[in-house]
């Protein structure tokens, strides 16, 4: 058994929070777009703000994006090199 079992705890909670379907079209589409804002994402989802903003919580807590003020406004960007490689590999068929 590999001792850094710390490193595959957190590959898997990454994994994990990729795996629902709403946090991994948030991924692509910021892969996509670069950068955007709640609303703009809440718009494209179909969503209640609420429930973007959770997701987007959730992505931020295990640094998978990042956000960034400016003024009123927050945009939000990818931070996980290892999650864009990730989600550019799944989706290469489709690009």
């Amino acid at each position: 058994m590999d001792n850094n079992f710390k490193a595959y705890q957190e590959t898997a909670e990454m994994l994990k929070a990729l795996a629902h379907p709403v946090r991994l079209c948030i991924v692509r589409g910021l892969l996509e777009k670069q950068h955007c804002n709640v609303t703009y994402m809440q718009e494209c989802l179909d969503l209640p703000q609420s429930t973007v903003s959770q997701h987007l919580q959730k992505l931020r807590s295990l640094g998978i994006v990042e956000a960034e003020r400016s003024g009123l406004e927050v945009n939000y960007h990818l931070a996980n090199e290892r999650v864009i490689k990730l989600v550019r590999h799944l989706f290469e068929e489709e690009q």
